[in-house]
Formats: structure tokens, C-alpha cells, sequence
């Protein structure tokens, strides 16, 4: 792992420390941070409990964390303007993503293939072969990079060498040894068919390591764990499995189910997987022992989207029953429903920090809720058809949207203001995401287009 990343997502401290010549490291969240907050005061109160904060290192932190509050408080004001059309696919596309650094991306189709891009040229890499159907779920390993960090991240040794990659201007840090070698980012690319296979491939030589074969129906999701052991993967044939990445080999059969799964997560450490159905549940498991530890009921009718907040203490979950749920993650409690949208919700997503919740309708609007208050903050209005897809920018400042109106729309996460309007798809915007820093937009269209925004 090096020192030069320049994500911007959840706000979190790494440090880093040498202990019997072995090197350890403990992180410290910085939810609660605001652009108004007393950085003083949370440092010495952060202190208090953290005995790696010394006193000679008191000064160094509250400036460096300065800097990350500085990060935060601007504005969203950047313009995306188009920048290449893709004529991706002979099919429709199913989905589009991005990898670690947003370098290049991946789409999915109808023809049967994926297809690995270069964002900075628009130039396709290589074409995935191989399914006998469509290729409905795509993914790169550790779309979150190193799985216990984020956005704004200080690594720090005690010998006082420090990294701050809060602002581009990077100071340099020997990370030598083990720690160098912990992750390779997006490395590699799983592609989920209605074949009933699921097939892993290698980034950079599109060598097909391993076909997981063992659903009896369609696959329709899949996921890699955070540490990139594991890929999950969800059926049609109401079963999720966890896979082997090195060995190739089936783990779990996660039975529990009585209809479609249709959406699946890990959360950030990897030791709990949820799954979503049309039976109107979502279950909580445990990846080590595939065993089932909770199943929140309470939804009437089918689950379109589910998702863990960064911290794995809340788990979010959108419904065709027109309604968002909030739950406990460690006891599978139902907390709240988030009402409001006058039709399906189609899907739901946290903000980095899990402070904010962001929902789709089929109703044309998105709503963004307070995770602590359970309130709506903010609506979005202006979309003419139903949004299909919501996403916050790694900042948490800003939401995108895309809907079947022929267009993706930004919008002021705060305010519910729209900043502006991504136009020039010939067909509803199905799909869309930002790059990790946060300054490059891809949208997917049944228009058999993929475009790119900087």
C-alpha cells in the first residue's frame, strides 16, 4: 500500500506503530467531523482514550485534521461536461463500474461480454468472452480499496515520517515490508450471467482464472469481500454463494430464502454478508460459518436494495413496498421506516460517513434522510420518469442520479437544489457512478452507450 491514493470518501485516522519490531496499526473514526466542529476539542477528547497521541504529537494531529475539516467544507461547484461517448455494446448494457483509482471501467451487456475500459481515452482494453448469456452483474475487487481506510486517511509511524493524502500535495512515507504487499486494487473482475455461472478474470491479461458453476438459475448480483478472498454471489435461484477466489472452489450456500435474491452486501469488514429477496426479507449472515443470524421482516413487498453503513452498525434497506427501512445491524432490530416516495423505491445507499441515507422512487423523486433523526432533509424534484439509481460522490456533498427520463442529474445532498443536468442519452439512464475522487461521472443507457463526464 502506498501513500499516493487520492480518494475522497469516508473520513477516518490510521495510525500507524511499530511494537516488538512488528508493524501495527489502530484507526480512529472521524465521523462527527464538521466544517464547524471544534478540532481542538475532538482531538484532545479523541486523546483521552487513544494513548498513541501523545503530547509531542497532540500539535501535528489537530493540524493535520484541520486540513481534512478545510477538505470538507468546499463547496461542490464543479461543472462536468461531456466528455466521449461510447459506443460500448451490439446489446444493451446491464451495468457499468469503475475500479479503485477510476482508471478504467467495466460494462456489462446483453451480448454476452464485458468489456474493460480506459477512462482517460475512452479506449476499449479488452473484451471478456466466454458466458453463454447475458452478463447482468459486474465488479472489480476492493471498489473500497483498503478495507479499513478511506477518504481522508493519515498513515503515521512513531518515528514521526507522515502521509496526508487529504489534498493531492502528499509527503512522502516509506512503507516498507508486509504492509506494502496487503492489497493489489482491482486486480481482478467478476462477471455474473444468466447462464448460472459466474465467471473471475484477470485486469490486465483478461485470462479467465476460475467459472464458478453451481446456481441452478440466473445470477443477478455478486460482490468480492473487502480483503478480495471472496466473492458472493445471488440467484434467481433463491441461494447466495460464497466462492474461493484462490482456490476456485464453492465455501457457503447461504439456504434461507423462499424467492429471488436479488441484491447482496458486505460490510467493511468483511464478516457479515446481507442478502436481499423478492420473498420481502433481508438476511444478515455470518461469512465465516455461512450461518443465518438475523432476517428482517417487516417489509411488504419485494426488496430492491440493501446496504451496511461504513461503521457495520446500521443496515439500510429500500422496497417495492414504497418504503426505506433502518435496522440494527448487530441485533437485526427494525429502528425505522423512512416514508414518503408515493411509489416504489428502487434503490438506497449511505453517504461514506453513514450520517445520510439516499433513496430512488419509481414516483421520479430521491429523498435524503437524516440516519441519526430518521428525517427527510431534503427532496429531489425534477426528474420527468422513475430514478433507478442513487449514489452520493465520495465526499458525501453531492448525489447523482439517473432515471428514465434520458437523463442524470446532480444534486446538492444538503439542499435538495439541483446543481445540474447530465443530458444526450437517446434512452432511460439505468446505471451511473463517480470515480473515487469524485471528478468523473459514467452513465450507462439503454441507448447501448456508456459517457463519460469530467
Amino acid at each position: 500500500l502506498t501513500a499516493k491514493s487520492r480518494q475522497y470518501s469516508h473520513h477516518r485516522i490510521i495510525l500507524e506503530y511499530v511494537e516488538g519490531g512488528e508493524s501495527k496499526t489502530r484507526s480512529i473514526d472521524l465521523l462527527d467531523l464538521r466544517p464547524d466542529t471544534d478540532v481542538t476539542a475532538l482531538v484532545e477528547e479523541i486523546q483521552k482514550g487513544e494513548p498513541l497521541i501523545t503530547a509531542s504529537c497532540l500539535e501535528h494531529v489537530i493540524h493535520l485534521v484541520q486540513r481534512l475539516q478545510e477538505k470538507l467544507g468546499e463547496k461542490q461547484n464543479h461543472k462536468f461536461s461531456l466528455f466521449k461517448v461510447l459506443r460500448t455494446h451490439i446489446l444493451p448494457l446491464t451495468n457499468v463500474a469503475f475500479n479503485k483509482s477510476g482508471s478504467r471501467f467495466i460494462t456489462g451487456s446483453y451480448d454476452r461480454t464485458c468489456k474493460l475500459w480506459d477512462t482517460a481515452s475512452g479506449e476499449e482494453l479488452r473484451s471478456l468472452e466466454g458466458h453463454r448469456n447475458v452478463v447482468y452483474a459486474i465488479a472489480f475487487n476492493n471498489p473500497y480499496g483498503f478495507w479499513y481506510s478511506g477518504p481522508w486517511y493519515i498513515f503515521w509511524r512513531l518515528h514521526f515520517s507522515l502521509a496526508l493524502t487529504a489534498d493531492g500535495h502528499n509527503t512522502s512515507t516509506d512503507f516498507s515490508g508486509s504492509r506494502v504487499q496487503l492489497l493489489k486494487f482491482s486486480d481482478k473482475i467478476a462477471t455474473g450471467s444468466f447462464d448460472k455461472t459466474c465467471k473471475l478474470w484477470s485486469t490486465e491479461t483478461g485470462q479467465c482464472y476460475h467459472t464458478f458453476r453451481g446456481h441452478s438459475a440466473e445470477i443477478v448480483c455478486l460482490s468480492f469481500n473487502p480483503q478480495s478472498t471472496l466473492l458472493a454471489t445471488g440467484s434467481m435461484d433463491t441461494t447466495a454463494k460464497l466462492w474461493d477466489l484462490e482456490k476456485g472452489e464453492e465455501v457457503a450456500t447461504l439456504n434461507g430464502h423462499s424467492a429471488e435474491i436479488i441484491a447482496l452486501s458486505f460490510n467493511t469488514t468483511g464478516d457479515r454478508i446481507i442478502t436481499g429477496s423478492f420473498d420481502h426479507t433481508v438476511a444478515v449472515w455470518d461469512v465465516g460459518t455461512g450461518r443465518l443470524l438475523h432476517s428482517l421482516i417487516g417489509h411488504r413487498g419485494e426488496i430492491s436494495s440493501a446496504q451496511f453503513n461504513w461503521d457495520c452498525s446500521l443496515i439500510v434497506t429500500g422496497s417495492m413496498d414504497k418504503t426505506c427501512m433502518l435496522w440494527d445491524a448487530e441485533t437485526g432490530a427494525h429502528i425505522a421506516t423512512l416514508a414518503g416516495h408515493s411509489k416504489e423505491v428502487l434503490d438506497v445507499c449511505f453517504d461514506y460517513a453513514g450520517q445520510r441515507i439516499a433513496t430512488a422512487s419509481a414516483d421520479g423523486s430521491a429523498r435524503v434522510y437524516n440516519a441519526g433523526t430518521k428525517q427527510c432533509i431534503a427532496k429531489l424534484e425534477g426528474h420527468e420518469d422513475e430514478i433507478s439509481k442513487v449514489c452520493f460522490n465520495p465526499k458525501g456533498n453531492c448525489i447523482l442520479t439517473a432515471s428514465s427520463d434520458k437523463t442524470a442529474r446532480l444534486w446538492d445532498a444538503a439542499t435538495g437544489h439541483c446543481l445540474q443536468i447530465l443530458e444526450g442519452h437517446a434512452d432511460e439512464i439505468f446505471s451511473c457512478a463517480f470515480n473515487y475522487k469524485g471528478d468523473t461521472i459514467i452513465t450507462g443507457s439503454k441507448d447501448n452507450s456508456c459517457r463519460i463526464w469530467h
